[in-house]
């Protein structure tokens, strides 16, 4: 499973991606705010540090002007994948903004039904929301699963990218739910590194190396 990052703090990317397997990024217009700068700056940003995938999305509503924002964004990188909503227009986007050569990811996915539309529609990416499809009393680990399901079934190429998700189990429950890729805010990324007995383990082999009196290369 590939690891994307969920965040448009450029300094933040960069700092993961020195340790972490950040394989790709997404944004959204709430992560942008957050930053406060300018959508198109952020975004060269991040493109110029990482090599996969980075998802921009579009703010209309409508096809014609997401149409036209998607020209404004794939033209900022090579590496841009537009982000669109799960709506009729937005399906209607990716067919042909998929047909132009560019990648493109179908967010806000809360059902099988609509993960099989975003594959017809030919997009590389989908994203169903884990986190917030939990907190509306549906199960979003089963919703991977039956994507995945189908998606096997009739060899579609569309990859399911895991988002919305809240906590390290959910990361490796995406994992074993079939998920190509998962995205995760950044604090997430950093925990899934952490374990007590990790800790506790340092902990005693350096007490035990300090009673050595050695030093290495020394």
């Amino acid at each position: 499973m590939q690891f994307f990052i969920d965040s448009a703090e450029v300094e933040e990317i960069r700092a993961l991606n020195a340790c972490m397997p950040v394989e790709g990024v997404t944004t959204n217009p709430s992560l942008i705010l957050k930053s406060g700068r300018k959508i198109e700056e952020v975004l060269e940003e991040i493109c110029s540090l990482i090599g996969g995938p980075v998802s921009a999305e579009v703010t209309a509503e409508d096809y014609d002007n997401m149409m036209r924002q998607a020209d404004i964004l794939a033209k900022l990188a090579d590496n841009i994948c537009i982000k669109l909503p799960m709506t009729a227009d937005g399906l209607r986007a990716c067919r042909e903004i998929t047909a132009n050569g560019h990648k493109t990811n179908m967010t806000l996915c809360f059902s099988a039904n609509q993960a099989l539309l975003a594959a017809k529609a030919n997009a590389a990416f989908v994203s169903p929301f884990i986190g917030r499809l939990i907190d509306n009393g549906g199960d979003g680990l089963q919703l991977i699963a039956d994507i995945r399901k189908i998606y096997d079934f009739y060899g579609f190429g569309t990859k399911i990218l895991a988002a919305s998700l809240r906590e390290p189990g959910h990361v490796s429950g995406a994992a074993l739910a079939g998920a190509d890729c998962a995205t995760l805010p950044p604090q997430l990324m950093r925990a899934l590194v952490q374990h007590p007995l990790t800790d506790k383990g340092i902990s005693a082999f350096a007490a035990d190396w300090a009673k050595t009196g050695q030093i290495i290369g020394g």
